[in-house]
């Protein structure tokens, strides 16, 4: 018989889930921080046109990614997750000893005799 080799596959997007940064995009839909998102970005962007290009396509991508990373942070901020309740909580362990109470309860008592 061959051996049977078990493996835990782990997603790529569960992998980078914690890697990236979530802005809160729903500020977006207020007209005063969207008015001033967009002023930044292109207040940003003028002053990458200024600057002059050495030619490197990845350090311009950079610069831009930069950009737009900063001011989203500073205007929109980031998204907050929400923090669920336990769902095992008191109660549940209240629960849980008096099912264990009762089961050592019922388990003192005589044992059926097995048949031969």
């Amino acid at each position: 018989m061959g051996k049977v080799r078990g493996r835990l596959a782990v997603g790529k997007q569960a992998a980078q889930k914690f890697d990236r940064e979530i802005f809160n995009l729903r500020k977006l839909n207020e007209l005063e921080v969207r008015k001033q998102y967009q002023i930044e970005i292109t207040n940003r962007f003028a002053a990458l046109e200024n600057q002059k290009d050495d030619g490197d396509v990845n350090r311009t991508w950079e610069n831009i990614k930069e950009n737009i990373k900063t001011s989203a942070k500073e205007n929109l901020g980031m998204h907050e997750w929400k923090q669920h309740k336990p769902w095992f909580d008191e109660e549940c362990l209240g629960f849980f000893g008096s099912k264990e109470a009762g089961k050592s309860a019922v388990g003192t008592g005589s044992k059926p005799k097995q048949c031969r």
